[in-house]
């Protein structure tokens, strides 16, 4: 007899394909041959999987074939009778079952092991009554049958035969019904389409016709209701049937709702897509500036994780956006790796090294990071501000923010956005097609986390007034975005420019050096198409402050301004020049120097300086008992411009250098869930390996060897970066090398292996000479031969 293992050793090499890529949990890792893919994929997790890819109406078909009778139909004929749809139609869907291998066999469809227990009320139907009423007595079973035949079974009958005839009675239930009452009519409506169950006091209690007193006992005496346990009672399927016509489901379209778009005019394909550019480039700068004052001034991460709402809207007014976007603007950039926490304890959120290699790149590039990041992250950031279950505050950056339906849920949106064409669609007709699409990830939570997902695309720039960007295509499609992108963002500019009311133009998005320098040196005063940055004494004082000179500012503001520099902007540089470091801090507690005495009398001599806590130590020397960093704080709010001082006379530069954090060695920088798609060299690799297991199984490991063909001698020895070269070329390639090996005790071996992919440290390909597929570390090969080549010795 033919088995569910059988049938898929029976399928071609394709039809494994089609069924790992739409099942990509069963490589996690490669099942050793085909009988172990056929247990895993009958395993209660990944049934649940595969049936939550299904759409309505394929889930409808699959539940149809549980619910019609045995056997099962050997055509769709009789499905599509009891769907009312077509032929055509639930062939389509047959063929999807097939392809994530629900259903299985030849000339006839049979669920897969697992489907039955993974829907156990198919149509919203209970049990038929052989199954439902298998655990009463036979005395309650002959009670039963003797109230609704008028007479007591005659000989002995054991409970088989008095189910058949239970079954018999209530293939036509409309009298029962009928002489049951309009209440007890009003009660089997709430179960007729599901679920079957219901809650209810003293089911098992044993009730006759005569005696039964509420509806929920005339339906129990009648064969109406069976009662599984104490409290729960389920409505027979033949009952069910009956009290819906016949009908399996309420309405199930074979297609999906319409797109509807939402009121208004449709925009033009170039007004959408500079739209979205100029919100990707925006998103870009607003992570940019955040991270940079991060940098500077971290803020703690509170006790039970996460940032607080007071940072929270700090951040906000920072950016000068809502705080609801200021939150998913940190969590894009805690999901893209460029954000962590500092330590365990009394920790800090602080830019990681990561984001200085984001820096280096270009805005298209740095973007794609972001969109991938937020893409794959399973944080909703929407839920920042709101309460829980339990009425606690949901911080950003909290554990608090994870949904694990939310990647999946993000990207189902945007692709039906992406299949929609040109257009935008309207929330109620997305929500509409993705219930259609995914019934079963159903809910309150989906619907929100669609919500959010419109405004937050909308927001990172992946669509423009409601429709995708092109760049947003690609980067779903898993094609590289950047070129998409980088032709319809501003291209960086290296000039400025300055006029003589102190101010300084920025015509478009500066070169990364400029942007920093000028952001220390000056304020902004405005943004939107041009950015305009004021100079002011304090903006001059923050660059020397942070160790730049007179002829450092000068010098930049020269190389970059389109005209020459106005000579108001040149006095106030000097001028602020000549008076910082005058007046010197150091820690004595703290003192106060300068060559000219006549400063420190003014300084005494000025009521303000009363807190300062001053007393003269010398003529050009002042105490006092404050910390150097509060007496630099009083001077300078005298207007005063003083320098700190190290014990050896030397400046000190005030401003902290940017700091980073490290993620933690043990965790990763935000849960991701696996890929949906996985890579196609992995999938026909992995084929290789299930076909080389079976044949293993079947006629021995050591014939697998055999055939692996692998040359005898030394294993290949090669420099390392001329390893890794020839792994990549064998991966772009295609075709099988001989790699030498050490394992984890140091012993070489040769293995034969078809590259699939190289990175993180790995190279991850088929090894022929174990029949399956491998990981395998980087620095333990010793070396790599093509086989068509002689190796090294």
């Amino acid at each position: 007899m033919e088995t569910y293992a059988d049938w898929l050793r029976a399928r071609g090499d394709d039809e494994l394909r089609a069924l790992l890529s739409a099942r990509p949990e069963l490589l996690a890792p490669v099942p050793a041959d085909l009988t172990a893919l056929a247990a895993r994929a009958a395993t209660p997790a990944a049934i649940s999987r595969a049936l939550d890819r299904l759409d309505r109406f394929t889930l409808a078909v699959l539940e149809a074939l549980l619910v019609l009778p045995a056997p099962a139909p050997t055509g769709p004929e009789e499905l599509a009778a009891a769907l009312d749809a077509t032929p055509a139609q639930v062939e389509d869907a047959v063929g999807t079952l097939h392809r994530y291998g629900l259903v299985w066999g030849n000339g006839t469809l049979n669920p897969a092991p697992g489907v039955r227990q993974a829907l156990p009320h198919p149509a919203g139907l209970g049990p038929p009554v052989q199954e439902v009423f298998a655990g009463y007595s036979r005395e309650r079973l002959t009670d039963l049958v003797t109230d609704l035949d008028g007479e007591a079974p005659r000989g002995f009958a054991d409970s088989a035969r008095l189910i058949r005839r239970l079954a018999e009675l209530l293939s036509a239930p409309g009298p029962l019904i009928d002489d049951a009452g309009p209440e007890a009519l009003a009660a089997l409506d709430h179960l007729t389409w599901g679920p079957p169950v219901g809650r209810v006091a003293d089911a098992r209690r044993p009730v006759r016709v005569g005696t039964a007193a509420t509806p929920i006992e005339r339906l129990l005496a009648r064969g109406l209701l069976a009662a599984e346990d104490d409290r729960t009672v389920t409505l027979p399927r033949e009952v069910a049937l009956h009290l819906r016509g016949g009908r399996l489901f309420r309405d199930v379209p074979a297609e999906p709702p319409p797109l509807t778009p939402p009121p208004g005019e449709p925009r033009a394909e170039d007004v959408v897509i500079r739209a979205a550019a100029g919100e990707a480039y925006n998103a870009v700068r607003l992570v940019e500036e955040l991270l940079e004052r991060w940098g500077l001034d971290p803020p703690p991460v509170l006790r039970s994780g996460g940032l607080a709402v007071r940072d929270l809207r700090a951040a906000a007014v920072l950016l000068d956006v809502p705080e609801w976007k200021a939150a998913l603007l940190v969590e894009v950039a805690y999901a893209a790796g460029l954000l962590t926490r500092s330590g365990d304890l009394d920790g800090e959120w602080l830019p990681t090294p990561a984001y200085d290699l984001w820096l280096m790149r270009d805005t298209a590039g740095r973007w794609t990071e972001l969109a991938r990041g937020w893409l794959k992250s399973d944080r909703a950031a929407g839920l920042a501000g709101e309460r829980d279950d339990r009425d606690r505050l949901i911080n950003a950056l909290s554990e608090a923010m994870v949904r694990g339906s939310a990647p999946a849920t993000r990207r189902a949106t945007l692709e039906v956005l992406v299949d929609a064409g040109r257009g935008a669609v309207g929330e109620d007709a997305l929500r509409d097609r993705l219930a259609w699409l995914r019934p079963r990830r159903g809910g309150r939570t989906r619907d929100r986390i669609i919500g959010w997902t419109l405004r937050e695309a909308a927001v990172l720039g992946l669509t423009g007034f409601g429709e995708p960007a092109p760049f947003a295509r690609d980067l779903l499609a898993g094609a590289d975005p950047e070129p998409a992108l980088e032709k319809h963002l501003p291209a960086p500019v290296e000039e400025i420019l300055i006029q003589a009311d102190l101010t300084a133009i920025a015509p478009g998005p500066l070169v990364t050096e400029l942007a920093r320098e000028l952001a220390l040196a000056a304020d902004v005063e405005s943004t939107g198409g041009a950015t305009v940055y004021r100079f002011t004494p304090e903006s001059v004082r923050r660059a020397l402050d942070a160790g730049r000179t007179a002829a450092d500012i000068t010098g930049l503001l020269t190389r970059h301004s389109a005209t020459p520099l106005p000579q108001p902007l040149t006095y106030l540089i000097d001028d602020v020049a000549r008076r910082h470091g005058r007046l010197r801090v150091g820690a004595l507690a703290s003192y106060v120097r300068t060559d000219a005495p006549a400063t420190l009398d003014e300084i005494l001599a000025d009521r303000r300086s009363a807190p300062l806590r001053l007393h003269r130590l010398a003529p050009t020397v002042l105490a006092s008992g404050l910390q150097r960093a509060d007496l630099l704080d009083g001077l300078r709010a005298m207007g005063l411009a003083p320098v700190a001082e190290s014990p050896g006379g030397g400046v000190i530069v005030t401003r902290p250098d940017a700091q980073r954090a490290d993620p933690p060695p043990t965790a990763e920088i935000v849960r991701l869930r696996p890929e949906e798609r996985t890579d196609a060299s992995m999938i026909s690799a992995a084929v290789r390996a299930l076909r080389a297991g079976d044949e293993a199984s079947m006629h021995g490991a050591e014939q697998a060897r055999l055939r692996a063909d692998a040359p005898s001698g030394e294993p290949p020895r090669s420099p390392a970066m001329a390893t890794v070269d020839r792994l990549r070329t064998a991966v772009d390639r295609g075709g099988r090398v001989w790699i030498g090996y050490l394992d984890q005790q140091g012993q070489a071996s040769s293995r034969i292996v078809e590259p699939v992919r190289v990175e993180g440290g790995f190279l991850t390909g088929y090894d022929a000479t174990r029949a399956a597929v491998h990981r395998f570390a980087l620095h333990r090969i010793t070396g790599v031969a093509e086989l068509t080549d002689d190796p090294a010795p």
